[in-house]
């Protein structure tokens, strides 16, 4: 299952799956843009960037250093689904 983590001002959304057997988090990126979304996905605690469409290696980069600022609040929710983000 994929949660939602963060929404920024641009629009742009964080998410993240479940914790796998492997200790690992999937994380998912969008913005939207005039024709879709940019899109990519990272693999945590690796932090290996794959199915990257629309983001510049410096939106990586930016993108990469939150998710290490972030890792165990997201290590957290991801181990636990009850402890993530509720909607109200």
């Amino acid at each position: 299952m994929v949660r939602p983590y963060v929404q920024f001002p641009d629009e742009t959304v964080i998410a993240y799956g479940d914790i796998r057997d492997d200790q690992t988090v999937e994380v998912i990126v969008e913005r939207p843009r005039d024709w879709g979304f940019d899109t990519a996905r990272c693999l945590m605690p690796a932090y290996r960037w794959f199915d990257v469409d629309g983001f510049s290696p410096s939106d990586l980069e930016k993108l990469e250093s939150f998710l290490r600022d972030n890792a165990p609040l997201i290590f957290e929710f991801a181990s636990d689904p009850e402890s993530g983000w509720k909607a109200a």
